[in-house]
């Protein structure tokens, strides 16, 4: 799974950072870090955070076997 967040939508509204924490996070008041390869755990939490974006800024990709393999 991978995700990818448009930072030029996003206004830093953080309705997304309680629905998935371990993935997104707020640093200072509006910067949106995140993780782009988070585990399959969080899918669901990651599908409820892309869908409270009021700007849908936050896209979920779904990975096919081999895709992103970094090694």
């Amino acid at each position: 799974m991978r995700i990818v967040v448009d930072l030029n939508k996003c206004v830093g509204y953080a309705q997304c950072v309680p629905l998935a924490p371990d993935v997104l996070r707020l640093l200072g008041d509006e910067a949106l870090v995140y993780d782009p390869n988070p585990d399959e755990s969080q899918r669901r939490r990651l599908a409820r955070a892309a869908a409270a974006c009021p700007v849908q800024a936050i896209i979920v990709e779904t990975l096919t076997p081999g895709e992103g393999d970094t090694g």
